[in-house]
Order: structure tokens, then C-alpha cells, then sequence
């Protein structure tokens, strides 16, 4: 992929799908990293539709640590994997709750020590909160890289190094969801449909033989592939 290519690509990304995406509601550090928490084999309606009652029943973090576990499934139980997801939340906030500040951390190395947090919800959060940029690889990212040409690494974070190398600063942060939303209505797991896509001209897959590529070999993948864009853990 040539760097012009790459322009041209990164140009036509910004036009269809936009530079800017609708964050979380929320008036607190630790009620970002819970929705974006939440978002992992979600989509992002779906949060967005569980955010209004989780934040009115549970307004702080001492409330969600106070409240049994089943009180916090209950109140998203309509977000995949609820039940673990109560867990981490309840545990992230005592974890939160212990530290001198009560603040959520600023590195990824300090994030992904909180329970629940893994490499892609941490730099989503850091994307989010306070606009540092980082890529951020789910199973869409990490397909339609490689097929464009952008990476060949066998797992996400080689993919992760070979886009930060290949892509300006400046698209990290939205590369994300705009090839999660390319991966989800045109470049799709089943098939690439390069017929209609906007990208195929300067696109290496078109080229080649095969319309599969192989999928990350992470605990997810075993799973569903992840719906938001980080993401999830």
C-alpha cells in the first residue's frame, strides 16, 4: 500500500463516514469506561438505550458498589454478556474506589490493571476522555487492514503497531469506527463485497485470490466479533 493509496483511502474514509463520533452520555471519568465497558459485543444504540436508567438507578460509584450484583444485571441486562459485565463494572469501581484520588487512570498500563479493562477499552477511553490518540484493533479493524494492505500481522496488537506506522496521528482515534461501520454494511466477514465499495480502486484485496482472511487468535475471536468499534475486551 502506498502512501498516496493510503491518503486516498483515508480521504474517502473521512468523507462517507465522517472524522467526529457521538461519545457515551455521561458527567463522569468512571461512567465513560462503564459505558464503553458495556459496549464489548454491544452495539452502540443498544448502550446508548441502557445509559439514561443505569446512570439514574446507580448516580455514583458508591451506589454501584453498595448494590448486590443482580441489581446492576438487572439494570442492563438487555447488553450482551450482562453478567459478566455487572461483575467487572462492581469490581472496577471498588478498584476505582481504593485509589487516594478516586479517579479513573490517564495510561493504558495503569487502565488495564482495573478489573474488566483490556488493551482496546482502555485506548478507547483515553481516546474518548481526553483525545489521546491510539488505535484501537476488533475484529473489523483487524480484517479490513489487511485486506486493504495496511497490515499482515496474525494478531491484534502487531496489527495495532503495523497501522500506527502506516497511519497519520491524526486518523488513529477515528479509524476505528469508520472501519467498523465499512466492515459491518460492505467489507463484511463473509465476504468482501468490492463491487460496491468505495475503496476497491486503491484496495489490495481485489487483487488477490482469496476473499477470507484469517481472524485474530484472541479469546473474542472465539466468540461473536465485537460490535462497537472497541472495542471490547
Amino acid at each position: 500500500m502506498t502512501k498516496e493509496n493510503t491518503e486516498k483511502i483515508l480521504n474517502t474514509l473521512d468523507s462517507v463516514y465522517g472524522t467526529t463520533k457521538e461519545g457515551f452520555v455521561h458527567t463522569a471519568d468512571w461512567q465513560l469506561l462503564t459505558a464503553i465497558m458495556l459496549s464489548a459485543q454491544s452495539t452502540d444504540r443498544q448502550v446508548d438505550e441502557t445509559l439514561p436508567g443505569l446512570w439514574s438507578r446507580f448516580p455514583d460509584m458508591e451506589s454501584i458498589i453498595q448494590a448486590p450484583v443482580e441489581e446492576i444485571e438487572n439494570a442492563i441486562k438487555s447488553i450482551g454478556l450482562y453478567k459478566v459485565k455487572a461483575r467487572n463494572i462492581k469490581k472496577c469501581c471498588e478498584t476505582l474506589w481504593q485509589r487516594p484520588d478516586r479517579a479513573v487512570p490517564t495510561t493504558i498500563e495503569e487502565l488495564v490493571k482495573l478489573p474488566g479493562v483490556g488493551r482496546k477499552t482502555a485506548t478507547l477511553f483515553l481516546a474518548d476522555a481526553y483525545g489521546i490518540p491510539g488505535v484501537t484493533v476488533d475484529t473489523h479493524v483487524f480484517r479490513i487492514a489487511r485486506r486493504l494492505g495496511w497490515a499482515i500481522g496474525s494478531n491484534p496488537v502487531r496489527v495495532e503497531k503495523e497501522l500506527m506506522e502506516a497511519l497519520p496521528k491524526e486518523h488513529w482515534n477515528r479509524i476505528n469506527f469508520q472501519l467498523i461501520y465499512h466492515g459491518r454494511s460492505v467489507c463484511t466477514a463473509r465476504r468482501a463485497r468490492c463491487e460496491k465499495c468505495v475503496l476497491s480502486k486503491w484496495c489490495d484485496f481485489p487483487r488477490t485470490d482469496s476473499n477470507t482472511v484469517p481472524v485474530p487468535q484472541t479469546k473474542q475471536a472465539k466468540n461473536q466479533p465485537v460490535k462497537r468499534n472497541n472495542m471490547g475486551d
